[in-house]
């Protein structure tokens, strides 16, 4: 009993940093609406910083007075960032602001291991708070008590600013209704740049408490960053009151998880969110969400199906790609082998984002579903490739069957959250059910059939099924249901008045958009020959992301030319440079700042505006005004 009382203890002193960094993104969504992937790279700024300045200045007075500064400046860095950058992103569709957020992370990650070097760092204890109070006979640390008050007493501070003055009143009322604000001759900009400063101090600053307690690493952030979504997403988007209650709860069940429930104690967190959201889907304390400024997939210029020159075109860069292997290497073959396998993936999930309007956070569970699905077909059943590609993806369908129909019911970022929810829990069950799936050792030795063994045969089969994948999720698209669908995107309240099922229509588009990802993940099964958990983890739930949106929402197939783009670049800067991710960082916040509407959003607006131009220039108009000029 005393030790339970113990863990009890030590869940409260976690969820203090948690709700620290937790507050901090709840309240800059609230206010600004920027879903801050970057949040986890401030907490781990705000870490390494107070390490630094705490190593230089000895004493209590250099250990606190640290930790206060590490989280101004890494507040300060905030601001830069938001007025620098977000700034100039605020009018584009609220996930390029993800987007953008994202390749900070990417910068921050390189920047860090280029300052502080890429071992662990421990930081010094507390002056004051180094030795240990006995309760219930159990020696508890004296930082841990610390922690334990101070959550409380920031919730205090925090309820104090946003309830007595004037600045935190114009705050609240900008989450109620931001536009009302600005009627009122509020400046936004400098409102939203306090907000996000704010937000970030205080993640600076739970990353900076958290040094006398864990070691300081270069993987921080995105270890952080996941418990924090699932804590604002329990607790309510934009309620400080909600992240509270939610990081005691998540650090209790990461405290208890591993006693009671060792078998899935990796996933408890993602249970209970699920479960959460299935029962009140706009969190504890939160409120339901009003219509997105912008739905993913609207775009001002109609989608219109393919000209004869586009088709000509199109069929013309086929051809090309299917000669590469008459003039390319192996390796080169390999690539483009993956970069088709990932062009499938992103067509799948753009399919569900632009058409269907629905942006997932966890598109990954289905291709790593299609991958263990081919593995088991080839590996325990013995069926030869052929066969085990039609099967595998069977169990991709059936995961968005299930997944889906619980992620329907919701919508906006509670949607996104909860097939991330999905997500974490199929790859927990593939990395701890080690009697099926081999846990973190895989399934090893799914090899293609002989005719597809070499580079050039693997490649063409992989261009084949990624042009037939692509080409009927566009006819899906044009089709009576791609209407349906996007109707149901545009204006669920006309859809269901002219009697299209919205939560029947999203669904089917969510397993469409499943048994593709799945068949792109049984390809990539044969293509390396074995699978692992991560083909379900998070990191490629966001590669997904980050391709359909360089390539453009507001686009039918900019997807294509976003994996291509991202997978190539990924993949050649690895092999060129140990500073890949701070370039292709670079890459794509340039991107973003370049092309709000994506690539081929841009390539489609320039080309509509060409046309208009020449359309201008042959009225009779024109042609009156160039005869009376010459």
């Amino acid at each position: 009993m005393n030790f339970l009382a113990i863990q009890f203890l030590t869940g409260l002193a976690s969820a203090a940093s948690l709700f620290l960094v937790a507050s901090g993104l709840s309240i800059i969504f609230g206010v600004t609406r920027i879903v801050n992937f970057a949040h986890g790279a401030f907490y781990m700024l705000g870490a390494y910083i107070a390490y630094t300045l705490t190593e230089r200045f000895s004493g209590a007075l250099g250990f606190w007075g640290g930790l206060i500064a590490a989280a101004l400046a890494v507040a300060a860095i905030g601001a830069l960032l938001e007025i620098v950058l977000l700034r100039r992103i605020y009018r584009a569709p609220e996930l390029f602001q993800l987007l953008a957020t994202f390749g900070v992370t990417l910068m921050v990650q390189d920047l860090v291991v280029m300052i502080w070097g890429p071992e662990d760092l421990v930081g010094p204890r507390a002056p004051g708070l180094r030795g240990a109070v006995e309760i219930f006979g159990q020696a508890v640390p004296s930082y841990d008590l610390f922690l334990i008050v101070l959550g409380p007493a920031v919730l205090g501070l925090l309820w104090l600013l946003f309830h007595r003055t004037r600045w935190g009143i114009l705050v609240r009322a900008a989450t109620q209704d931001r536009d009302m604000v600005a009627a009122l001759g509020v400046n936004q900009k400098w409102l939203f740049t306090s907000v996000f400063a704010l937000g970030v101090f205080l993640a600076g600053l739970g990353g900076a408490l958290q040094i006398p307690r864990d070691a300081v690493s270069h993987a921080m952030d995105l270890r952080i960053i996941v418990e924090v979504f699932v804590v604002v997403v329990i607790g309510g988007l934009g309620s400080v009151l909600g992240a509270f209650i939610a990081a005691v709860i998540v650090s209790e069940l990461n405290a208890f998880g591993i006693l009671v429930f060792p078998k899935i104690s990796l996933v408890l967190v993602f249970l209970v969110m699920a479960a959460v959201l299935v029962v009140r889907p706009w969190g504890l304390l939160g409120r339901p969400e009003g219509p997105a400024r912008q739905a993913a997939g609207i775009s001002i210029r109609p989608w219109k199906p393919l000209s004869r020159e586009d088709r000509i075109g199109i069929a013309l860069a086929v051809i090309l790609a299917a000669a590469l292997p008459f003039f390319a290497g192996n390796y080169a073959l390999t690539v483009g082998a993956e970069i088709f396998v990932f062009v499938l993936f992103a067509a799948s999930l753009s399919f569900l984002m632009t058409v269907g309007g629905l942006a997932s956070f966890g598109h990954a569970a289905y291709f790593g579903l299609g991958a263990y699905g081919a593995a088991f077909a080839a590996k325990a059943a013995g069926l030869p490739m052929e066969a085990a590609l039609l099967v595998g993806p069977l169990l991709g369908l059936l995961g968005a069957v299930v997944f889906g129909w619980f992620c329907v019911r919701l919508s906006g970022v509670y949607f996104a959250m909860l097939t991330l929810a999905f997500a974490q829990i199929a790859w927990s069950v593939a990395f701890q059910w080690v009697e099926v799936t081999g846990g973190d050792n895989g399934i090893l030795g799914v090899w293609p059939s002989a005719w597809a063994a070499s580079p050039a045969g693997f490649y063409w089969l992989s261009l084949a099924i990624a042009t037939a994948g692509v080409a009927a999720l566009r006819v899906l698209t044009f089709s009576p249901f791609g209407y349906a669908l996007r109707s149901a995107r545009d204006s669920v309240l006309r859809a269901e008045a002219i009697g299209i099922d919205r939560g029947r229509v999203q669904w089917m588009a969510f397993i469409i958009a499943g048994t593709f990802a799945g068949i792109a993940g049984s390809l990539f099964a044969f293509l390396k020959g074995s699978v692992f958990p991560e083909n379900l983890a998070i990191p490629l739930s966001v590669d997904g992301l980050v391709m359909v949106l360089l390539g453009g929402i507001e686009t039918v197939s900019g997807a294509v030319v976003g994996a291509i783009v991202y997978k190539a670049l990924a993949i050649w800067l690895m092999s060129q440079t140990d500073l890949s991710k701070l370039i292709l960082g670079a890459i794509i916040v340039a991107l973003v700042v370049a092309f709000p509407k994506g690539i081929v959003g841009f390539a489609e607006e320039m080309r509509a505006r060409w046309r208009d131009v020449r359309y201008k220039a042959g009225t009779p108009l024109a042609a009156s005004k160039a005869e009376a000029a010459e």
